[in-house]
């Protein structure tokens, strides 16, 4: 498959608007209103700011649909982390996870919040009786045990978490090699991959929650690489510099490979100016790691979790869809850079 391909069920089938006069059968995310897409007598006048909007989302998507993003030369662990929550972690791993996937990819989401939000918006069972990635960290059970295909997406796979990972950080402060379980889990499920003949695993995002306890400091261990997702906002930036000092004790002392490789910009605002000085507050200070791509509030996105889907899947003619496909495809890309 390529980008942009992933299936919609029925609750997230986007609507198809026939347009006789024109000739042409147009997509149009439920975001949109179909009237100011007609175009009229065969001219479309884009001077209106839903025309204009309409224009500039069709030429974005022209350039992602059918794009085939490279596979990394090694799998690459990114860490989705900010201890602020609210920010949009969870809804950044699922949806840029769902297209990655979507686009031929084999990605991988581990869920190490007791939120349990990416397992519920992936559509994996986490209820209390299910083997999570609790029982990995604490029981020693491995990861394939546990992992489940997402049900909408192929190449798409979850580790869930359970209500029980709430009382993992006071669990794990007794435990031998207690920063390291998930990297170690994380080794021999690849070590299990590659005995039982399986393709390798191009990306793998560690969900974590809105702290900087040891299930994150987990999560620091085992990867590679740190995405960061910062809300458009003045209180977001705020506790950056201190989710900044941890990454760098943790490069000190326990893992030095690790990198703060992305930043995404999520609920981007483009009416007001707040939301425009942040962002250039952010990539003046980080103009290699943030993504050109901006997240913008978005009803769709928002909705989609209590639909146990992504974006992807619940409205994919979406601006929030749209923009989730952009950060992914640019995320790929990097790596071959």
């Amino acid at each position: 498959m390529t980008l942009g391909s992933a299936r919609s069920n029925a609750s997230g089938q986007p609507k198809l608007v026939d347009y006789s006069q024109a000739g042409t059968k147009v997509d149009v995310s439920r975001e949109t209103d179909p009237i100011a897409a007609i175009p009229l007598n065969n001219e479309f006048d884009d001077s209106s700011p839903i025309a204009s909007q309409l224009v500039s989302e069709t030429r974005r998507r022209e350039r992602l649909l059918g794009r085939k993003l490279p596979r990394p030369s090694r799998t690459r662990i990114l860490t989705v982390a900010n201890q602020k929550g609210g920010v949009g972690k969870t809804t950044t791993t699922v949806n840029v996870a769902a297209a990655l996937a979507s686009a031929g990819l084999q990605v991988l989401v581990i869920d190490i919040d007791p939120q349990g939000n990416a397992s519920t918006a992936l559509g994996v069972p986490h209820h209390a009786d299910v083997d999570s990635i609790y029982d990995v960290l604490i029981n020693d059970i491995p990861m394939s045990d546990v992992i489940a295909e997402c049900p909408d997406i192929a190449n798409l796979y979850c580790a869930p978490a359970t209500i029980h990972l709430a009382g993992a950080e006071i669990e794990l402060v007794s435990l031998v090699a207690r920063e390291q379980r998930l990297r170690r889990a994380i080794d021999e499920y690849v070590k299990y991959r590659a005995t039982q003949g399986q393709e390798r695993l191009d990306f793998i995002f560690i969900d974590c929650p809105p702290s900087l306890g040891l299930l994150t400091v987990n999560a620091f261990c085992a990867a590679n690489e740190v995405m960061i997702p910062i809300q458009c906002e003045y209180y977001a930036l705020e506790g950056l510099s201190q989710l900044l000092k941890n990454i760098e004790m943790i490069q000190k002392h326990l893992n030095s490979d690790l990198v703060v490789s992305t930043i995404l910009l999520t609920m981007y605002d483009g009416r007001t100016n707040l939301a425009a000085h942040v962002a250039a507050d952010v990539r003046e200070h980080f103009p290699k790691q943030v993504l050109r791509a901006l997240i913008p509030r978005s009803v769709r996105i928002s909705e989609a979790p209590s639909y146990q889907q992504t974006v992807m899947t619940y409205d994919p003619s979406s601006t929030g869809a749209l923009s989730y496909l952009e950060a992914a495809a640019e995320l790929a890309e990097r790596s071959t850079e």
